[in-house]
C-alpha cells in the first residue's frame, strides 16, 4: 500500500466539504491510511463572467483534475457528479458513488415566498439551462438571469437585491449547513434535477487497482444504479451544459424508476418515465432517451 493517498479537488467551500467527507470515509474504512488533499483550479473556476453554456461542456470543472491524476500529482478526484461529462476518458473511471443526498432543487427567496407566489417579473438567478427551461414552462412571467459563482457568492448577490430568488441544489446547501436558507424544496414533478445531482462522484485512474480497491467500500448500490441510468440517458441525448436535460432515477425493490426531460431554452419540453430491472440501469437510460427523442426531443435539440 502506498504511504499517502492524495485527493484532487476544487478549492470551493462545497468541494472541500465533499472531499473531507470522502477522506473521512476512506479513513474509517482503512485505519492507518494517510489521506492528503490537493487543491486544483479548473477552467470553470476561472471564467466567471460568462454563462456556463457559453464556455464549454461539463469538463469545465474536471479536465485539470484528470490531468493531475495522469501525471501522478493526485490519486483520485472528488466531484459533484452532476459536473461530470456523461462519458469519461478511457483512462478514467467512476470508482465510487457514495449514498445519494437530497437530489432536489431548492428555491431561496424572501421568507414565505414559493415558486407559485413569486410576483410577476421577479428576477430569478440560475446558471442552469435545465432549470431555466422548466421555470419558463411553469412561470413564463419570471425574469430568468444568469448566476455564477460559489454558493456564498450567490447567496450574497441575493441578499444585495440583485435577484428576488435563486435556485440551487438542495444537497449542496445541506452539506454546507445552510438548510435554513431554503424557502422551498422543488419536487421532481416540478423541476426534474440534473443528472447525478446529490451524488458525490469519486474518479480514479482506470488501471489503478490499489486505489480502486480502497474506494470500493465507499460505493453505494442504489446511488450507482441510479446515476448509471441517468448518465446513460444523458450520453444518448448527447447533452451537457448547452442542452436543457434532466434525469432522476431511484430504486424501488429490484426495479429502477427513471424520470427525465429534454427541453429547449424557451420552455418547450418533453418529459417521460420508464421503469426497468435494476440490473440493467444503462439499458433503462438509453430506452427512455430513445422514447423522448422520438416524442419530440430530437426536434427540440435540433432547434
Amino acid at each position: 500500500m502506498r504511504d499517502v493517498l492524495t485527493i484532487g479537488t476544487r478549492a470551493s467551500k462545497l468541494a472541500l466539504v465533499q472531499t473531507h467527507m470522502i477522506r473521512d470515509a476512506l479513513l474509517a474504512a482503512h485505519p492507518g491510511l494517510t489521506v492528503a488533499v490537493e487543491h486544483i483550479t479548473t477552467r470553470g473556476d476561472i471564467i466567471l463572467d460568462r454563462p456556463l453554456n457559453a464556455i464549454g461542456d461539463k469538463g469545465l470543472f474536471v479536465v485539470e483534475i484528470e490531468e493531475a491524476m495522469r501525471t501522478g500529482r493526485v490519486d483520485l478526484a472528488v466531484h459533484s457528479a452532476k459536473d461530470l461529462p456523461s462519458t469519461l476518458p478511457p483512462d478514467m473511471t467512476l470508482a465510487a458513488c457514495p449514498r445519494r443526498a437530497d437530489p432536489r432543487d431548492a428555491l431561496v427567496a424572501q421568507p414565505g415566498l414559493k415558486l407559485t407566489t413569486l410576483p410577476p417579473g421577479a428576477r430569478v438567478g440560475t446558471s442552469s439551462l435545465r432549470r431555466m427551461c422548466q421555470l419558463r414552462a411553469l412561470r413564463p412571467d419570471l425574469v430568468l438571469v444568469d448566476l455564477r459563482g460559489n454558493v456564498d457568492t450567490r447567496l450574497r448577490k441575493l441578499r444585495e437585491g440583485q435577484y428576488d430568488a435563486i435556485v440551487l441544489a438542495a444537497a449542496g446547501l445541506k452539506r454546507l449547513g445552510l438548510e435554513d436558507v431554503i424557502t422551498e424544496l422543488l419536487e421532481p414533478d416540478v423541476l426534474i434535477p440534473a443528472v447525478g445531482q446529490g451524488v458525490i462522484g469519486v474518479e480514479a485512474r482506470a488501471g489503478d487497482d490499489e486505489v480502486l480497491r480502497l474506494l470500493a467500500p465507499l460505493d453505494d448500490q442504489a446511488a450507482r444504479a441510479a446515476i448509471t441510468a441517468e448518465r446513460a440517458f444523458l450520453a444518448r441525448i448527447g447533452g451537457g451544459c448547452q442542452v436543457p436535460v434532466g434525469a432522476l432515477a431511484h430504486l424501488e425493490g429490484d426495479e429502477l424508476l427513471l424520470h427525465a426531460m429534454i427541453g429547449a431554452r424557451d420552455g418547450r419540453m418533453v418529459r417521460g418515465m420508464q421503469s426497468g430491472a435494476a440490473s440493467d440501469p444503462a439499458g433503462l437510460g438509453m430506452a427512455l432517451a430513445e422514447e423522448l427523442l422520438e416524442a419530440g426531443g430530437q426536434a427540440l435539440l435540433a432547434g
